[in-house]
């Protein structure tokens, strides 16, 4: 092992604040509120596709959790899930929490995001699900896209992804890449 550094005794910080470094000035008041700009997209579960949807169009990817109002991540958030059965289930789960209040004050669905699995139809259990997902919020469905598995974009972006554009109030640029994310 090589020698060991000493750097002094850490200043004295009360418990649940954070110190501020000496020459910065004073901190700024933590923001007790959501942004109202931009979108988060939520993921139901791990490898829903949150991140290919912020990068595609913009937004914050929060992964699995809610919007925290100190970040100022956005108050909009779309909530996404694969439409496998562990996926469907997941869903569920996070909108019975959001029916129960566990989430942050100011936060607002703005629909459900259903990527696709798999290609093809799904099964009828499947699809009866997300009619019952239908009654709570807007559903959008992202088909299959093959290119995304070797990370390229479509040669020709889907109508689905261009309603799902509308939809969350974004765009993409003409490469598809959401560079241009506000009308």
């Amino acid at each position: 092992m090589g020698p060991t550094t000493t750097l002094g005794p850490a200043p004295h910080v009360p418990p649940g604040r954070v110190p501020v470094p000496q020459g910065y000035g004073p901190a700024a008041p933590p923001r007790r509120s959501l942004s109202e700009e931009g979108v988060g997209w939520i993921a139901a579960h791990g490898g829903a596709g949150t991140t290919t949807l912020a990068r595609l169009f913009g937004g914050v990817d929060l992964g699995c959790r809610w919007p925290d109002a100190a970040l100022a991540e956005p108050a909009a958030v779309m909530l996404v899930a694969r439409t496998n059965a562990e996926g469907m289930r997941a869903m569920s789960r996070a909108l019975n929490a959001l029916r129960e209040g566990r989430h942050p004050p100011g936060m607002r669905l703005t629909g459900l995001v259903l990527l696709a699995d798999a290609p093809g139809r799904l099964p009828l259990a499947l699809s009866r699900r997300i009619r019952v997902l239908r009654s709570v919020a807007p559903v959008h469905r992202v088909p299959w896209i093959p290119s995304w598995r070797l990370g390229q974009q479509p040669a020709k972006t889907p109508n689905a992804l261009l309603r799902l554009a509308t939809a969350a109030g974004l765009r993409l640029d003409a490469k598809g890449d959401g560079r241009d994310r506000r009308p």
